[in-house]
């Protein structure tokens, strides 16, 4: 009898549009078979894709991958392939997902006395009244697009308040954000025409809070005021880190929580089962399983699909694989937190899973500062939907919609729901 040798299973197609719908199938077989596995992205930038967990946490924490573009082997940053589009020519290249320690250490300590949960806890009716006020919008509708109409405009104004941006300014930045997130569904040129804009209205308020800074700091300064103040006292930071540092914190504090939100309520949404669980938690006042259930929503289709670009400053290894020096190497969050090697039926949506050290937010000193924040808008953000439309479903077929393409974040372009109408409260609005 002769025996036949098995195909070989051809490699999965990446960052196509099908991919860009459910990436889980190939990620799955990424980890089995080249769990290290070096592709050509779509800007023609060569990397290499980590997607076990076990290699992901350590990869993640491993401090010979570089932030540091400079680190690259190659001018692709300079030519806009790495990074944010924009980004240097703006002169916004010194802030934290781009530099390493002692200079990301200090400007982390600047920044992060804004996100302790102190902090976080004081800013929650104002997540609240947020939240309540763009329900209102379209309560009486009975239908809504729930990315432009909710989950985008919330994180956007929460940032800005934090911030400091005056209101007035703040639907200027909801506009540049909006160019910023489309990626290739914009205008040629787009995303960095709206970089140079936020740099250029950053500046300006930089230089105006500057001339207006109290000489004492009132309690629950704006972060603005509060890195002025620093560099004012001894702490070097100069205009660019400053303009730097908001940029990065408005550009990775929107869009995490946007696809955070989205994804979310489309999960749940698909997931009746667990929608109902929720809901009938939160009608007994138990806020429990949204504490958990959140969690479980950042691991099991998470806002963040690839970590944001490392390189190696050193031959090294990862997942017997060699890495040369100068290689990028990009951790597919998505990918390790369906790991079944870490988690019991990872591709299962369940609520309730306690062990859960998903990497949605990463690892070690990049860890996301702004966490607590986007745990907060989450949580608040699904509660009160759920609650206030309580019959909330999908208004088209899930194959009808469209996911954003791009290389870190995973989010929806729309998603469109519909509900019983319901009256909004007379006294309710953004302030």
């Amino acid at each position: 009898m002769t025996s036949h040798p098995t195909p070989a299973i051809p490699t999965p197609e990446l960052f196509t549009w099908e991919f860009a719908t459910d990436p889980y199938p190939a990620y799955a077989w990424l980890r089995q078979h080249a769990p290290v596995h070096r592709t050509t992205l779509p800007s023609g930038v060569e990397a290499w894709l980590v997607t076990r967990y076990a290699d992901a946490k350590q990869t993640l924490a491993d401090p010979r991958l570089s932030k540091n573009p400079a680190h690259h082997d190659e001018p692709a940053h300079a030519k806009g392939k790495t990074g944010i589009p924009g980004e240097r020519k703006a002169e916004l290249m010194t802030h934290l997902l781009n530099i390493d320690p002692p200079d990301h250490t200090r400007l982390r300590r600047l920044v992060s006395k804004a996100f302790t949960p102190r902090r976080v806890a004081e800013f929650t009716p104002r997540v609240q009244q947020l939240t309540d006020h763009l329900i209102d919008q379209f309560a009486a509708k009975g239908e809504a697009d729930l990315i432009h109409e909710f989950a985008f405009p919330l994180p956007i104004y929460a940032i800005c308040d934090l911030l400091g941006v005056p209101p007035e300014d703040q639907d200027d930045f909801r506009d540049w954000a909006g160019m910023m997130i489309r990626h290739g569904g914009g205008p040629r040129g787009g995303v960095a025409r709206s970089v140079k804009k936020m740099r250029g209205y950053l500046a300006e308020l930089i230089h105006r809070k500057r001339e207006a800074l109290p000489s004492e700091p009132a309690p629950g300064e704006d972060l603005i005021s509060g890195l002025i103040r620093a560099s004012d006292h001894g702490e070097h930071l100069t205009e660019n880190e400053a303009a730097a540092m908001a940029f990065i914190l408005l550009f990775a504090g929107f869009e995490t929580t946007v696809n955070l939100i989205g994804n979310g309520t489309y999960a749940l949404l698909t997931h009746p089962d667990q929608r109902h669980r929720l809901q009938s938690s939160l009608a007994a006042g138990d806020r429990g399983l949204l504490e958990t259930g959140v969690e479980e929503l950042l691991r099991y289709d998470g806002p963040v699909e690839l970590a944001t670009w490392r390189f190696a400053t050193e031959p090294l290894r990862i997942g017997g694989q060699d890495i040369a020096t100068g290689d990028p190497v990009l951790v597919v969050l998505a990918a390790a937190d369906r790991d079944p090697e870490r988690f019991a039926e990872p591709d299962t949506l369940d609520l309730s899973r306690r062990d859960n050290q998903h990497l949605g937010y990463g690892h070690g000193i990049h860890y996301c500062l702004g966490a607590p924040l986007a745990r907060l808008e989450g949580q608040t953000a699904l509660a009160t939907l759920l609650t206030r439309l309580p019959d909330l479903q999908l208004a088209v077929d899930p194959a009808e919609l469209r996911w954003r393409g791009g290389l870190i974040m995973r989010g929806l372009r729309t998603l469109p729901v519909e509900f019983s109408p319901v009256e909004a409260p007379r006294t309710s609005g953004r302030t």
